[in-house]
């Protein structure tokens, strides 16, 4: 699907229209090729705190260039940065918070378009007094200059709790990369449930090399596009969908070399013959991705049984019991990841969604139930979960025009996401460098103006 006012905007009279009238004017992203670089470009790493002396050498093994050295203003690619980096876990005062404007003011200009940025900090929750102050308002900050910036980029906030900086290689690629490029003015927590043990090493290209990955609502939609992100990555695929998606899943899944099974999640045994599955065809499972969902909107009055009842059941009840049975049979091995598709819809609400919301909102306070839990265990098992904003799918482009087109403006980005947004957030959680990152939420939604 495409944006038909984005690609109007970007035609010659669509440029004058939108600076004469002050119309949106949304930028095409930079999205991420198989075999690429990471980053095109250079990346200024600064600040003051534990991780500004190994950044560079993290930046390397990931291929990307980086600098402490500020470029002169000159308007020419020589002088210009794909990226800037902040360490600011040594901001221990309201005081010190001017060491942010120290750095940035000065190289705003010099960055190109769809750049990324990167404030590192420490877990407020971790620290107390002036160094709790500081790192807390690093959202504020970072929130602000998101919706600020323009332009396609994006800027985020990593929290790295003490003794887990080693582990922050796959965050900041992803972050840095294209694979971001729907996601903006976001909070991610690296260490935070206290869990600081070896990261395993992994190849960048086919970093789920060897593993199997589990995908729920697989034959179209965002999870088709979860399904190859996570093939493109070297996992072998299990798809999942109901019986009428039979035809649609198995052309996916051969043509991803994958393998497949047809139910519905609701069903009484479906968590007991998805365990079964995995158990004796694949001998476990290593990713978890709780993509199936439905939608049934009515507005509350207007609720009946039915609407309510399947809307929880499949968004919500299902993963749940789904994930006890392969965490009670030990199907999920170590260093697995759990990932549950929830929506800024169970976030700021939504008019004729109340069964919708509160099961998506219900898919956050599963993670939240389960990431302690499973981080306290010895199988370094994480848990954790995408809020896709408006995506751009076959659903959507059944939404009347105008609710679209509003949809999909009230971001920072002015624009709606596509399927491969959600489905590169998974797969960086799916990641096994990304062991440390367990417990977030994390919002692919171009930063929503409203609500969050």
């Amino acid at each position: 699907m495409s944006d038909k006012y984005q690609g109007f905007i970007q035609s010659p009279i669509g440029k004058i229209l939108a600076k004469n009238l002050g119309l949106p004017s949304p930028m095409k992203l930079e999205r991420y090729t198989a075999g690429a670089p990471l980053v095109d470009g250079t990346v200024l790493v600064g600040g003051r705190g534990r991780l500004v002396e190994s950044l560079p050498g993290l930046l390397d093994t990931l291929g990307v260039s980086s600098t402490a050295i500020k470029p002169e203003p000159d308007g020419e690619r020589g002088g210009k940065l794909k990226g800037l980096v902040f360490d600011a876990t040594g901001l221990t005062s309201s005081a010190d918070l001017a060491a942010l404007r120290d750095f940035f003011t000065p190289v705003m200009r010099s960055l190109e378009a769809c750049a990324r940025v990167v404030v590192i900090g420490t877990p407020p929750e971790l620290v107390s007094g002036g160094e709790k102050v500081a790192q807390r308002a690093l959202e504020g900050f970072t929130r602000s200059l998101g919706k600020e910036i323009g332009r396609g980029s994006t800027v985020q906030l990593v929290y790295v709790a003490d003794g887990a900086e080693a582990a922050t290689a796959s965050t900041l690629g992803f972050l840095l990369s294209p694979k971001s490029a729907y996601v903006s003015g976001q909070v991610v927590r690296i260490g935070a449930q206290g869990a600081t043990s070896d990261v395993p090493h992994v190849d960048q290209l086919t970093p789920l090399s060897g593993k199997i990955a589990l995908v729920t609502g697989a034959s179209r939609g965002i999870g088709e596009e979860v399904a190859r992100v996570l093939a493109r990555d070297g996992a072998t695929v299990v798809g999942v969908d109901v019986p009428q998606a039979a035809s649609d899943l198995q052309t996916l899944m051969k043509e991803l070399d994958g393998d497949w099974l047809t139910l519905d999640i609701t069903g009484k045994d479906a968590p007991q013959r998805i365990a079964h599955h995995l158990k004796e065809k694949h001998g476990g499972v290593d990713v978890v991705v709780h993509n199936a969902g439905i939608t049934r909107d009515k507005k509350l009055a207007n609720m009946d049984e039915s609407r309510w009842d399947s809307v929880i059941a499949v968004n919500l009840t299902a993963p749940e019991l789904i994930t006890r049975e392969l965490l009670d049979q030990g199907v999920v091995n170590d260093f697995g990841s759990i990932i549950g598709v929830a929506s800024i819809a169970g976030i700021a609400g939504n008019v004729g969604q109340t069964n919708y919301a509160a099961s998506k909102a219900g898919v956050i306070g599963f993670v939240d139930s389960l990431a302690d839990d499973l981080a306290s265990g010895d199988k370094g098992i994480t848990i954790n979960a995408v809020a896709p904003g408006f995506i751009i799918t076959q659903m959507t482009a059944a939404v009347p025009f105008a609710t679209r087109e509003v949809g999909q403006r009230l971001n920072a980005m002015s624009q709606g996401g596509l399927p491969v947004d959600v489905a590169e957030t998974i797969a960086w959680y799916a990641n096994p460098g990304s062991s440390l990152v367990n417990g977030n939420v994390v919002r692919v939604c171009g930063q929503m103006m409203l609500g969050a």
